[in-house]
């Protein structure tokens, strides 16, 4: 048994279905096994897509449209092998966890266990780089060669 807890207004989508609740805070159980996904845990079609969020939106199409299944799952298992050669061992362990539960058709599993590896990777992107133009300009020329003005 599963139960959720639902915030005013939030939404919630079982089996491919959307539900809203109400304007209170409610709670349900989920007595048998359903594809499930709070609205919170999923990606904006929107969003600037990077490597690991592409597997994710993937992972939660595969959740939200059963149908689908078919052709993405070879196209997620396809990426987690990517992104496990990305990451180093601690990133890399919630990569394979993913990849376990993709195969065992757990995409929501999956997903939950991607939300670290999206959350590092926005870690790494907004990292500012040297700028090597400015670097390379501010080093000295090589030995035996002249500046010219």
């Amino acid at each position: 048994m599963l139960k959720i807890t639902l915030r005013p207004r939030e939404r919630v989508i079982v089996n491919g279905c959307v539900l809203r609740n109400g304007d209170r805070r409610q709670s349900i159980t989920v007595e048998n096994r359903a594809d499930i996904v709070r609205e919170s845990d999923l990606l904006d079609a929107k969003k600037k897509a990077t490597p690991v969020s592409k597997i994710y939106f993937l992972l939660q199409t595969a959740l939200i449209n059963p149908k689908a299944r078919e052709e993405i799952v070879p196209k997620i298992q396809s990426g987690l092998v990517g992104l496990a050669t990305c990451f180093g061992a601690e990133m890399r362990g919630k990569v394979m966890q993913a990849a376990n539960h993709v195969s065992m058709a757990d995409y929501y599993k999956a997903m939950s266990d991607l939300r670290p590896v999206l959350k590092y990777e926005g870690e790494l992107m907004s990292l500012k780089l040297p700028d090597r133009g400015a670097a390379a300009k501010a080093a000295p020329p090589p030995a035996g060669q002249s500046v010219s003005a």
